[in-house]
């Protein structure tokens, strides 16, 4: 025969050094012999879902409510509705969750302002549940401010961090990076210094998280990534948000270049979180889908956007890229323009560059136009470093387009420049790969530079080869000549010395000598000035 009481004394203090296993089988052991009260139920549901096993927790927390109502303990039974709602939310079963938030909300109808009602507040803000169907709204901020006055003092500063939240989020959306991001970063301050429940903090942390990705502000996203990682480590190595911090550190990882080892572990982290975070996954899956991409891995990178989207997560910009590499113009074309259709704002932001880069492959300049004057608008406004690169790169890829080279290379040096403050190795040498064709547009022999700088930054992050889609549309050298020997007939046909062409192309003089005895074999000449001649008819 068990002692109980002892078994549920050990439970409780696993549970407060935060040993989740040890106290889940304790609490388990302890409810095999007889009914545990709603406090226990409680803290076995913790355990559970700190250990990610969400289906077990919230079966507990479904008996827990039904307890809390039997009591009557309407507050009790209203936070465990709450919880109910934010974990079916977060599980992408938004319906439930509206379910039992609204649920919450009838339970709470006759109590004084406290925490419970900010928690409802939040979740109401997060769904869009005013003012249309509009998230972060206007008057779901005046309502949870209005609250900070209403609680009693215990409760101020965890309804503060929610207000705050709410205000940035507000703030962000309708174009005032400053405020908003003022908000937040007060609003994370207080999360991680244990003001906010943590199934509750933990979601704060993450919808900061991915609002800096989708602002394309790597280096806020990276601080509050480590913040969150250190708030996890507190709660042990198995909490569930470990592995939530392990898919936006491999986000980062992985839009920063360091490829090794980034697509194992995203896969691996991303089919444990299926079961408690399908949201975060689908991210993880998009990131997974990206690299793949990027790698020249076209089936690999179209299973993990076909489970991105199956997580709810649309798998664009990367899916139409991908569609445009493989030559599907149109396809790509359709991807991107519906996804574009059904994204606000600033979602559509990320959308933008891509949506330029496929309307230059179908020749439609014009509609090239209007969505890089909607990305510059957009890096204008919420002038983050990541938007402000995406914008002036856009502007360079369509003034090369429109035959205005120079120019180009002016933006296209700025969007250089602030790729590398970001250190995002694939997007320089992508931009590098115009720059080159934006040099040879100009007949200049300094190209060749970039061209090689690009080919070394794909060569060491393992990437495939880059080239722009102005270069797709470009004839091959004429017959019978290489890439190669054209290249160097050009420079030669300029009155470039054997010197100057071994300089420029990175290669010795000697092979420069061996190409040019090739040309002229291959042209039927004996002499440069002859092969010149010829380029200037035929080059």
């Amino acid at each position: 025969m068990t002692d109980r009481s002892a078994v549920l004394t050990d439970a409780h203090q696993a549970f407060a050094r935060r040993d989740w296993r040890r106290a889940r089988d304790g609490f388990a052991a302890a409810r095999a012999d007889d009914a545990l009260s709603a406090v226990d139920l409680r803290a076995l549901a913790s355990s559970q879902w700190w250990l990610g096993q969400c289906e077990d927790c919230i079966d507990v927390l479904d008996e827990t409510f039904r307890n809390q109502r039997a009591a009557p303990d309407a507050i009790g039974a209203a936070n465990t509705a709450l919880t109910l709602a934010l974990l079916r939310i977060t599980r992408g079963e938004v319906t439930v969750g509206t379910a039992w938030s609204r649920r919450a909300a009838r339970l709470l109808e006759d109590v004084p302002p406290r925490m419970e009602h900010a928690y409802l507040a939040y979740l109401d803000a997060s769904l869009g549940m005013y003012d249309d169907g509009e998230p972060w709204s206007t008057r779901s901020v005046k309502r949870l401010v209005a609250l900070i006055g209403l609680v009693g003092d215990h409760d101020v500063a965890g309804v503060s961090a929610l207000a705050a939240v709410v205000t940035g989020m507000h703030d962000l959306r309708r174009g005032d990076p400053e405020s908003g991001f003022a908000h937040l970063d007060e609003a994370m301050l207080s999360v991680t210094s244990g003001e906010i429940e943590p199934e509750w903090a933990g979601d704060m942390l993450c919808t900061t998280i991915h609002t800096c990705h989708e602002l394309a502000d790597f280096g806020r996203m990276a601080e509050w990534t480590r913040a969150t990682e250190r708030w996890s480590a507190d709660y042990g190595a198995e909490a569930v948000y470990a592995g939530v911090c392990r898919v936006h550190r491999l986000e980062l990882q992985s839009a920063e270049g360091d490829w090794a080892g980034a697509e194992d572990a995203l896969e691996r982290t991303c089919a444990v979180l299926e079961r408690t975070d399908p949201w975060v996954a689908g991210e993880g899956w998009y990131a997974l889908g990206e690299l793949r991409r990027l790698r020249g891995d076209g089936e690999g990178a179209r299973r993990a956007f076909s489970l991105s989207r199956a997580a709810g997560i649309d798998p664009s910009p990367g899916e139409a890229l991908l569609e445009l590499s493989e030559g599907c113009v149109d396809q790509a074309w359709a991807s991107l323009t519906a996804s574009l259709a059904g994204r606000d704002r600033l979602a559509r932001t990320r959308l933008l560059r891509a949506g330029v880069q496929i309307a230059l492959a179908r020749r439609d300049l014009s509609a090239a136009d209007g969505l890089a004057d909607e990305l510059e608008r957009a890096a204008g406004e919420y002038g983050t470093e990541g938007f402000r690169a995406w914008s002036t790169h856009t502007r360079g890829m369509i003034l090369l387009a429109r035959g205005r080279p120079a120019e180009a290379l002016t933006s296209l040096h700025e969007a250089l420049h602030l790729f590398r403050r970001l250190q995002l190795r694939w997007e320089q040498a992508h931009v590098l790969t115009w720059i080159a064709d934006a040099h040879a547009a100009t007949g200049a022999i300094a190209g060749a530079q970039a061209r090689a700088d690009a080919e070394a930054i794909v060569a060491e992050i393992g990437a495939r080869p880059i080239t722009s889609v102005l270069a797709r549309e470009t004839p091959g050298p004429p017959a019978p000549l290489t890439v190669r020997e054209a290249e160097i007939l050009a420079l030669a046909a300029r009155g470039a010395t054997n010197r100057d062409i071994a300089r420029e192309l990175f290669i010795s003089e000697k092979t420069v000598g061996r190409h040019l005895a090739n040309i002229y074999l291959k042209l039927g000449v004996s002499s440069r000035t002859a092969a010149a001649a010829w380029w200037h008819e035929h080059g």
